[in-house]
């Protein structure tokens, strides 16, 4: 207390000069329109510029929930825009039967929980199994394109063969055209994948997108891979045609997993016209 009261002793001087400024300021800003608008201005900016950060930094922690809400909308979404309405023919009129659906895809949203991408056989994790109506051989996308592939399914998670996986086959085309081919790694560089078995009729350039083909039962068609980076011709053949891809898959968070209701009996079609 000794020590406030000596400090206050010794600044007398000072602390009335600035409780005399204050009581001046005061008075100016009251009693002239001009400096008061100017004072109220000023201090909306000031606390207009601390409700920002404030608020960008409440954001930043809501980032993450923001991010999940996203996803399931969007998987919600593309659930809706994946039913189609059969068409009933009545009396030589086509009407639309509003009760009964025929959905193709269902999509389902999970969670990246682990991800490798520097190994020759790449797998990811999600937070989604069985318990969840997942299975096997289901396509894994996000916002920007393919993931890959579930492999393993326990009840509540899932492996995925990685696109950045040495075994990874996928059908994919060009947008430009109707070209296809199967889409593999080579094992370099894990933000390029390759073209394979293009034949050399399909004219590409750099920067044709490439999308899926939709000859398989694991993605519909047209979901964006990436852009053709270069290629390379020999003997009247593409000798490599490298794609970057529109992910980044280093970082790969929220993803949607693909089930075609069609899947079994396609494939079941298809095997018994290979074994005629």
């Amino acid at each position: 207390m000794q020590q406030i009261i000596s400090f206050l002793d010794k600044n007398k001087l000072f602390i009335l000069f600035l409780l005399l400024e204050m009581f001046a300021i005061i008075f100016t800003i009251q009693s002239h329109s001009f400096h008061r608008s100017k004072f109220v201005n000023s201090a909306n900016f000031l606390s207009g510029g601390i409700y920002n950060k404030i608020n960008n930094f409440k954001e930043f922690l809501y980032l993450k929930k923001e991010n999940e809400r996203l996803n399931e909308e969007n998987v919600y979404l593309k659930n809706l825009l994946s039913i189609k309405e059969k068409d009933i023919v009545q009396h030589d009129l086509t009407v639309m039967d509003t009760v009964k659906y025929n959905q193709k895809y269902n999509y389902t949203a999970a969670k990246v929980i682990n991800n490798n991408f520097r190994k020759n056989n790449n797998y990811l994790t999600i937070n989604k199994g069985a318990n969840q109506d997942l299975e096997s051989d289901l396509g894994v996308i996000n916002s920007k394109g393919i993931i890959g592939i579930t492999k393993s399914v326990s009840g509540n998670y899932a492996t995925v063969l990685s696109i950045l996986n040495v075994n990874s086959r996928i059908n994919a085309k060009l947008l430009s055209s109707d070209h296809y081919g199967s889409l593999s790694w080579d094992n370099n560089d894990y933000n390029v994948v390759q073209l394979l078995d293009l034949p050399i009729q399909a004219d590409i350039y750099r920067g044709d997108t490439v999308i899926t083909g939709g000859k398989s039962s694991m993605f519909p068609e047209g979901i964006p891979i990436g852009t053709i980076k270069d290629f390379k011709t020999v003997n009247n053949n593409y000798d490599y045609i490298n794609i970057l891809l529109f992910n980044d898959m280093s970082s790969i968070g929220n993803v949607q997993v693909i089930k075609n209701f069609d899947k079994i009996e396609i494939e079941i079609l298809e095997e018994k016209s290979t074994n005629e």
